[in-house]
């Protein structure tokens, strides 16, 4: 049943059938009260494109989020130390900064993820999808757990410079920070959690960042030890902290991404054959994947000064939660906006952001995914999906714990 708006008044986009498909509500909450007051999250939602799209690049929207939570909460003799030191790091994430301190990280940083800089793990990348669909289990195979996940973690792991024997402790730490990261502020244990592996990760790369001092390699991390622009360079703090916002980012985002394109194109099998038939079209799919089913449902700012918007008041110091999921499929952006169609040439999906705070690893991201659900579709030909998908329950994020496929099923999974 759609939405109307009655239920946008008390929208839970937790609510188990609005995690597995927000679109509906998102929908509702954009054609009734796109710019809409939840007294559920205390917080504002804004869901249109036009709005949405200006506000990623106004400054009154604010990215630091972090400084307020460790001064209302961590500053105290009664904070967890663990606590502490986590947002910590956190509080160094270029994401969670706002100019000049922004401007600054992601010139430094920029250099190393131009897609012609990534372009050159492409051959890696394509010999990292076919070892892991030569090691699948056979007949029954996990698309995230067995491909996109370890695809996306090792590929970012590899080109930081963690030795592969250590990248499964790598992806269980950055598992945990997920809950710190993308948490509710009240849930302690998924917090606890997180702050432990945050201090095991950041000690482990604090010892690796020591050797790379010592003994310089071509890889990401000595980059950054080395990036320097005009005099300036990275601190040591924010080495580490850019590693560990590298090997978090670098393959969370990612590992949605390539799940969701390719249930995408397994519900629409007509755009996966036209995809099949014709290369070129491939950067175009990515596009429409992350248009149609991307991996940023929301994303948070806090008011940085009292804004007017349709007619209501967002006030200093408010949460609001962008939506680019809802902007994404708003029609007065783009015809047709709940068809998936990777030959639309209408608009700029706002997947990736806009404006200062534009993903820094998006070249990284759509090679991945170019080059992986491609790839797994061709190897897995006649894949049916094994039962529903499993969702995390999250707010920020739009992405699958498991997606299990029966490989080389019969029958269809919708028209396209």
């Amino acid at each position: 049943m759609t939405p109307t708006a009655t239920d946008v008044a008390d929208a839970d986009l937790l609510s188990p059938e609005a995690v597995a498909d927000p679109y509906p509500l998102l929908a509702a909450m954009r054609e009734h009260d796109p710019v809409h007051w939840s007294e559920r999250f205390r917080s504002w939602f804004v869901t249109r494109f036009d709005d949405v799209s200006t506000a990623l690049r106004d400054p009154r929207f604010s990215s630091d989020r972090i400084t307020p939570y460790r001064r209302a909460k961590l500053e105290g003799p009664d904070a967890d130390p663990a606590l502490r030191a986590a947002f910590g790091v956190l509080g160094e994430w270029m994401v969670f900064k706002d100019p000049p301190d922004h401007t600054r990280l992601r010139r430094l940083l920029s250099r190393s993820f131009t897609p012609r800089a990534v372009g050159r793990i492409a051959p890696r990348i394509t010999e990292l999808v076919d070892e892991l669909l030569d090691a699948a289990p056979p007949g029954r195979i996990d698309v995230v757990r067995d491909l996109a996940y370890p695809l996306t973690a090792s590929v970012i792991a590899e080109m930081l410079g963690v030795p592969r024997a250590d990248q499964e402790r790598f992806k269980e730490w950055s598992d945990r920070i997920t809950g710190l990261v993308f948490g509710g502020l009240s849930d302690t244990d998924r917090h606890r959690s997180g702050a432990e592996g945050m201090g095991e990760l950041t000690g482990y790369l604090t010892e690796l960042v020591a050797r790379r001092e010592r003994e310089p390699a071509d890889d990401l991390l000595s980059g950054l030890i080395t990036a320097r622009d005009e005099q300036d360079a990275l601190t040591h703090d924010e080495v580490i902290a850019t590693g560990v916002l590298l090997l978090f980012a670098g393959h969370e985002t990612t590992t949605n991404l390539i799940g969701c394109g390719v249930r995408a194109m397994l519900a629409h099998p007509g755009q996966a054959a036209r995809m099949a038939a014709d290369p070129a079209l491939v950067n175009g799919a990515v596009e429409e994947m992350l248009r149609f089913d991307g991996p940023a449902k929301t994303v948070v700012r806090l008011m940085a000064d009292d804004v007017e918007l349709r007619g209501r008041v967002l006030r200093r110091g408010q949460r609001v939660f962008l939506s680019p999921s809802a902007a994404n499929r708003d029609p007065a952006a783009f015809d047709d906006p709940d068809t998936f169609d990777i030959t639309r040439r209408q608009g700029r999906q706002l997947g990736f952001g806009v404006g200062m705070h534009y993903c820094l690893g998006a070249p990284l991201a759509r090679l991945e995914t170019a080059i992986a659900v491609p790839r797994i579709l061709e190897r897995l030909p006649g894949a049916v999906p094994a039962g529903e998908p499993h969702w995390a329950p999250v707010l920020l994020s739009r992405g699958m714990e498991r997606f299990p496929l029966l490989a080389g099923g019969a029958g269809g999974a919708g028209a396209g």
